[in-house]
């Protein structure tokens, strides 16, 4: 079967992560090897519209793929938040494609989560050939997602190393993470790091269950410590909801070119919503004097820190499950491209075999499974509402296991 691509374009789009440069090394390696050429289309799809005004794009050849490192989180293509459909040009897909033309690019690699996975079925339904390697470090696509991994780690190690202050200081830490409308990775991150309490977006909080948990948990670390040291920690994802479903966002009116509101604050909510709680609560000043820390007017309730570590989640370093994944997707999107696939999402190699689906299918949004919150407070890690008992569910597997690496 003869080659069909001439020459491809990369283009990594929506938030940056750990493995997007793995995704562009295994690519360009994979297309190198198969007599294709690889090139950059920087600032996502910005870069896309303006292909056609460009001069000259950087070229992946072996050289330039050297010093792609793949270990190294964000992109050597860049980023940027652009939803093709919404730029007020009606000539709009006619300048991509001779932008493309230009260049002599045949088709398109194109790395990103749910949003950008949206404008890959709204360019291939408009000619022009891309597949998508899923990357979100919110995890919340039907498949996994390069990044996901690299965040989850990010997040248990910050969580970890914020226990010792909060032990030194006897405070209560609320840690508020990525994570939009699903709570994997504050989930995953929080369980890791032994969190207390983790709150997401899937249970909206019930604030009785976490302050009974909390006093519970605190209060006895401290009172049976010999020195009355202790700490009590809560992960927050940022798109966590109240009772009424309603998020804690104090990000404005803004929205992105994908309608999304820039969220924050859900950490200074919480803390907000615990200290006036302790200070209606008459047990709060007992304890207080029992562990020796009342002081009047100055040291009356147990401090309440919240902390955002923001981008540093996504930042730095990459796992090594994420550099696999991310140079296995790379790959095989070129690969899917060579052969005449377009409009699919990468979604694993396994034996070998890559195996893709619809992206108009991949980007639906994937929540946290209720069943595995159940699981979790059985351990006795508090989810914002009263625990609900769990009922034990038994399957055999079936055949071989699947191996992640």
């Amino acid at each position: 079967m003869g080659k069909k691509m001439a020459n491809i374009g990369i283009i990594t789009s929506g938030g940056d992560c750990g493995g997007l440069n793995a995704v562009v090394r295994g690519a360009a390696k994979t297309a190198m090897s198969r007599g294709i050429g690889t090139y950059i289309i920087p600032n996502g799809y910005a870069g896309l519209y303006n292909l056609v005004d460009f001069q000259h794009l950087v070229l992946l050849d072996e050289e330039r793929t050297d010093h792609v490192n793949s270990s190294f989180a964000g992109s050597d293509a860049g980023h940027s938040r652009v939803k093709i459909s919404k730029i007020a040009d009606p000539d709009k897909y006619d300048r991509i494609l001779m932008g493309l033309r230009k260049f002599n690019i045949s088709g398109l690699l194109i790395s990103g989560g749910d949003d950008t996975g949206s404008v890959v079925v709204d360019l291939a339904e408009h000619g022009i050939p891309c597949v998508h390697a899923p990357k979100t470090m919110d995890l919340d696509l039907q498949t996994y997602s390069v990044g996901g991994d690299s965040a989850i780690n990010k997040i248990a190690n910050i969580v970890d190393d914020l226990k010792t202050t909060g032990t030194t200081h006897n405070r209560i830490m609320v840690i508020e993470v990525f994570g939009r409308y699903a709570g994997h990775t504050a989930f995953r991150g929080g369980i890791a790091a032994d969190a207390d309490c983790i709150l997401i977006p899937e249970i909206p909080v019930d604030f009785d269950a976490v302050y009974a948990h909390l006093k519970h948990y605190y209060i006895r670390r401290i009172l049976n410590s010999d020195v009355h040291a202790g700490t009590y920690v809560i992960v927050v994802a940022e798109g966590v909801k109240g009772g009424d479903g309603n998020l804690f966002s104090d990000g404005g009116s803004g929205k992105d070119s994908f309608g999304h509101v820039h969220l924050g604050g859900a950490g200074r909510y919480v803390r907000d919503r615990l200290e006036a709680m302790m200070k209606d609560d008459p047990e709060i000043k007992q304890f207080m004097k029992a562990s020796g820390m009342y002081v009047p007017g100055v040291f009356e309730i147990p401090e309440i820190r919240e902390i955002v570590p923001s981008h540093i989640v996504r930042s730095g370093s990459t796992s090594a499950y994420d550099v696999n994944f991310g140079k296995e997707i790379g790959a095989s999107a070129v690969i899917l491209l060579d052969e005449g696939i377009s409009g699919v999402t990468v979604v694993k190699v396994h034996n070998g075999a890559i195996r893709y689906m619809p992206t108009v299918e991949a980007i639906k949004q994937r929540f946290v499974s209720v069943d595995d919150i159940d699981f979790y407070e059985q351990m006795d890690v508090c989810f914002g509402r009263r625990r609900e008992t769990y009922e034990a569910k038994m399957e055999e597997q079936q055949g071989p296991v699947e191996r992640h690496v």
